[in-house]
């Protein structure tokens, strides 16, 4: 696979909506009176009163930005429906629930606490497109609806909501097989003491499991510290100490899961795919039996599902381009080697909750353990290079940088590919090479990374680089 760049930035918005450090400009105060601003403008397109569902993770700024939000909805005339913490995919459940006009989220999801971002859901629960995006962001730098100024009456209000964390609950739980129980299944879960703290154990424990929960204490400051699907290993450790069936992971705003199985060893987004597609086929429930994915999920499950006539599908990086395929091919399994996973016949964004759910049928089902399971799909081992950068520089488009990563093609030839993008919501070159030898890609890595290192010398920027194995 060529290299190739993605996500290009725009002035607010990246892959998945606006993030940034909070209370310093674009995720200020400021701009999201703004943007509530502009959002309830683009949504308030038909007759009689407008809501808008405003929902957060745990960090300490969401407080800050969740008033600034609903200021600025409620002074377009707007009401807004306050949920407090929630996971992102239990606000687009309640914003299509309460047929509310959008749905707005604050949360960086995996990033620390320091971080913060929004993104925003249209009424049928999907994230907005990028005609709708550019939109906002034209409303905005434009000032064009500043004197759209609704007086009296017309006027916003805003209400809480309750019995938000019940309703929720109660949809997880109705993905889940009526004639199945988790009675005697042992579980370690991490809810990385963000959005999912109160809900995830609540539907574990009404199933019948006997779970072992940690991160569940948010305190403003340690939502993702050293915890969740970013950081799996200390639900690996609790799994082996406690003998534990399995344990999961979810990261701060809830749409993502890890699994750890009862050997202490990670079993990530791409084993999750290829072990629900083999059940949902086996079940003809795979719609096209086709699966969506982005290019960062390994070849290797191109080759475990190909075996058994299901087809893979590649799309951008970012779980919304995942999506967008799957409406527009009729697929309803799709999803991130990261951990999102998107069953569209329940909802319609990656749940990392709803995901478990769904393995954890699986497992109850069939009789099998998590690691049997996973077996299904053998991966190429990957390693991954991310180097902080100075956008305004793009180094792929350097005729040397072009030379290296063309010699690293030529090098791993149909054994393997390079991929090179930049991130849409961090100010990172990412570089993920796939083969068939790990010391050599990694090698290869290396090479690759000390070339963008030199150029970025020799343009008087300096880049700080890292990289892994997978």
């Amino acid at each position: 696979m060529s290299a190739g760049m993605e996500g290009e930035m725009r002035k607010l918005f990246g892959t998945d909506g606006i993030r940034g450090i909070a209370n310093v400009d674009p995720m200020s105060g400021e701009m999201a009176l703004q943007l509530g601003r502009a959002t309830a403008y683009i949504f308030k397109n038909r007759e009689g009163r407008h809501r808008i569902v405003i929902g957060k993770d745990t960090r300490l700024s969401g407080y800050m930005l969740e008033t600034a939000l609903a200021s600025g909805i409620c002074s377009m005339g707007v009401d807004v429906l306050l949920v407090g913490p929630l996971p992102t995919p239990g606000i687009a459940f309640i914003t299509t629930s309460m047929r509310a006009d959008a749905g707005v989220v604050i949360s960086a999801s995996h990033n620390p606490f320091y971080d913060n971002g929004i993104k925003i859901f249209s009424r049928d629960g999907f994230k907005l497109p990028d005609r709708l995006e550019a939109q906002i962001e034209n409303l905005i730098f434009s000032n064009s609806i500043d004197s759209f100024r609704p007086t009296a009456k017309e006027v916003g209000k805003a209400y809480r909501i309750e019995d938000a964390v019940g309703r929720y609950v109660v949809f997880l739980k109705n993905t889940f097989p009526n004639s199945l129980t988790l009675d005697g299944l042992k579980i370690v879960l991490d809810c990385a003491n963000g959005a999912a703290y109160k809900v995830a154990p609540a539907v574990l424990e009404e199933l019948g499991a006997e779970v072992i929960p940690i991160g569940i204490e948010p305190d403003g400051e340690n939502i993702n510290l050293d915890c969740g699907s970013l950081c799996p290993q200390k639900v690996s450790e609790l799994v082996i100490q406690k003998q534990a069936h399995l344990g999961m992971a979810l990261d701060g705003d809830g749409d993502r899961v890890v699994f750890v199985d009862q050997n202490g060893q990670i079993v990530d987004g791409d084993h999750i795919m290829a072990i629900c597609a083999i059940d949902m086929a086996g079940e003809e429930k795979l719609k096209n039996k086709t699966v969506v994915t982005t290019v960062m999920s390994t070849i290797g499950l191109d080759l475990s599902l190909g075996k058994l006539g299901i087809r893979v599908i590649r799309t951008a990086v970012g779980d919304r381009y995942v999506v967008e395929e799957m409406v527009k091919g009729g697929h309803n399994l799709g999803g991130e080697q990261s951990g999102h996973t998107i069953f569209l016949d329940y909802n319609t964004t990656g749940d990392g909750i709803l995901t478990a759910l769904q393995v954890l049928s699986i497992i109850v089902r069939k009789q099998r353990p998590l690691h049997e399971l996973a077996k299904s799909m053998v991966p190429l081992p990957q390693v991954q290079f991310n180097a902080t950068i100075d956008r305004q520089i793009d180094v792929l488009k350097m005729p040397e940088i072009g030379r290296k990563i063309k010699a690293i093609e030529r090098e791993l030839g149909k054994a393997g590919r390079i991929l090179t993008r930049y991130s849409g919501t961090e100010p990172v070159l990412r570089i993920m090479l796939e083969g068939e030898d790990e010391d050599k890609i990694a090698r290869l890595g290396r090479e690759l990374m000390d070339s963008v290192s030199q150029v970025m010398e020799k343009t008087g920027r300096n880049t700080n680089s890292k990289g892994r194995g997978g």
